[in-house]
């Protein structure tokens, strides 16, 4: 990774970040926070490296959108397997999207794992192009904004940023795991009443 940047600068930033996510593998957590060392030493300036993260991911968003938009749910679940997708996990998906589709997507962005994968599900659910491109560059940006600031502050150090994203993310999925818990407590209690 450290050679594609050096080599290829912005456009590197852009391809690994692609690669990134169809690929999930790759960590974006590596790729940003090295962009931002080569921010720090100034290889690389911030609003590039930015931007050039962001549209890198959210091209490769637009692919797994389509995919899910075009082939539907037979696609998805003939390449489930690949994608690290099953018919469970596409049927609750398809139940968020349609109560809290946009933040979803806003949200999924910002979460190590999901970043990618949310963007099949919201092809699935037909949400509007325009919706989806404004969400995922929303939280994209976002995400890519704190992690190459991170690298950037930490110059060399800047490999310790990755460490200290996966305790942080394992929180925010608990956290976000036991509100979706939640919900669905509330939801079948106010149900129950209703019956």
């Amino acid at each position: 990774m450290e050679e594609t940047i050096r080599s290829f600068g912005l456009w590197g930033v852009a391809g690994l970040m692609l690669l990134e996510n169809l690929f999930p593998p790759i960590p974006s957590e590596l790729v940003l926070t090295l962009a931002g060392f080569f921010v720090s030493r100034g290889a690389l300036g911030f609003a590039g490296a930015l931007l050039a993260a962001t549209v890198g991911s959210l091209l490769g968003a637009f692919v797994l959108y389509g995919l899910g938009r075009l082939g539907g749910r037979p696609l998805v679940l003939r390449y489930g397997s690949l994608l690290r997708v099953k018919q469970s996990d596409l049927d609750r998906a398809d139940g968020w999207f349609h109560r809290h589709g946009g933040w979803v997507v806003f949200l999924g962005r910002l979460l190590p794992g999901v970043r990618s994968l949310v963007s099949i599900p919201a092809g699935v659910s037909e949400m509007p192009l325009g919706q989806f491109t404004l969400l995922t560059a929303s939280g994209t940006a976002l995400w890519n904004a704190l992690l190459i600031g991170a690298g950037w502050y930490l110059g060399e150090n800047w490999q310790r940023v990755v460490g200290l994203v996966g305790s942080v993310s394992n929180v925010v999925l608990a956290v976000a795991l036991a509100a979706a818990v939640g919900l669905a407590v509330r939801w079948w209690r106010r149900k129950r009443v209703r019956g």
